[in-house]
């Protein structure tokens, strides 16, 4: 089968389609024909050779995929031939075919295209779990969202606004705030011509949650602006991931301070947070209440230039790679 490889770590220029031997099928597994995959940041720090795969897991690019079910391993229940689904992955989305757990198979809805529902799994799992399993977001609270227009950022800002909570928006441009406002953000800074923390502080709005895709050099910034109790969720590291910790700013306001990574979490926990999905959120995107937002589609041939395209942050939503049949 074909796939995007890694000739060696550097730039987008060292992604190239090849030959790759096929996954192998085993029991409880089911083989999906890759139509579409999302691109993620740990993709790019993957190809920069930086951040490898976890044990186990294909060295294949690519976290989360949409496809067809073409073939079931011993055992599989839950799925059958012909299913359209879409999948959180360890790596192997960039590729003509993959291998999942029946379980981590997530139906497509009706509605939904394929590229778009590539775009879904990371982005809105990731989501789901920061703002209600970890920071325990409740309506009526305040939640900053840094990188609000990228895929973690849209999906967090539709399921923070669907609980009844107050969005605070934070991107770097007129057209990425515009998208925000659409999903229904309450208020939009652009962090390139607005102090963020000064426009907050004016308003004297009490931030509950944090959700971070920067790491270090938002720090200070965040630590201010949390209330009493808030919690500062870290999803990325943009902006450094070492800092000064004055811990007794911790303990006075009694902030809690999580890291989540979707990748390298056990096969049993992957299951139980998909299992929760298909339960709880993926109604939501069948009545229109949720959706993914596509920012750009190419075709898999063209992964250097997505890759380019992320490296840049010029993207609003998701950046998909189209697989032809």
């Amino acid at each position: 089968m074909k796939a995007i490889v890694v000739d060696e770590p550097g730039g987008p220029e060292q992604l190239k389609l090849r030959d790759v031997p096929e996954p192998e099928l085993g029991r409880s597994r089911v083989l999906v024909s890759v139509k579409a995959a999302a691109l993620n940041r740990a993709d790019l720090l993957q190809r920069r050779g930086v951040y490898d795969p976890p044990p186990g897991a294909s060295s294949i690019l690519g976290l989360e995929c949409a496809g067809v079910v073409t073939q079931l391993g011993d055992g599989v229940r839950s799925v059958k031939v012909g299913d359209r689904v879409m999948a959180l992955l360890s790596g192997g989305g960039y590729a003509e075919r993959v291998v999942i757990h029946e379980r981590m198979a997530i139906p497509i809805p009706h509605s939904m295209s394929f590229a778009e529902a590539a775009a879904v799994p990371e982005a809105f799992l990731t989501a789901f779990e920061a703002l209600f399993e970890r920071a325990q977001l409740e309506t009526g609270q305040t939640v900053l969202i840094n990188g609000a227009a990228g895929g973690v950022g849209s999906a967090a800002v539709q399921l923070a606004r669907g609980h009844g909570a107050r969005v605070i928006a934070i991107a770097g441009n007129g057209d990425k705030l515009a998208k925000v406002k659409e999903l229904g953000a309450d208020l939009l800074i652009n962090h390139k011509l607005q102090d963020f923390e000064a426009v907050i502080q004016e308003l004297g709005w009490p931030v509950d949650v944090v959700l971070d895709s920067v790491g270090a050099a938002y720090w200070p910034k965040h630590a201010r602006l949390l209330t009493n109790n808030g919690r500062l969720i870290v999803l990325g590291l943009l902006g450094g991931a070492k800092v000064e910790v004055d811990f007794s700013v911790l303990l006075r306001k009694q902030l809690q301070l999580v890291g989540i990574v979707m990748r390298s979490r056990d096969l049993t926990n992957k299951i139980l947070m998909t299992q929760r999905f298909i339960s709880e959120t993926l109604p939501l995107f069948e009545q229109g209440q949720l959706r993914p937002v596509v920012d750009t589609i190419f075709p898999l041939e063209a992964a250097a230039a997505a890759h380019e395209r992320m490296e840049q942050n010029a993207n609003i939503g998701k950046i998909v790679l189209a697989v032809a049949d």
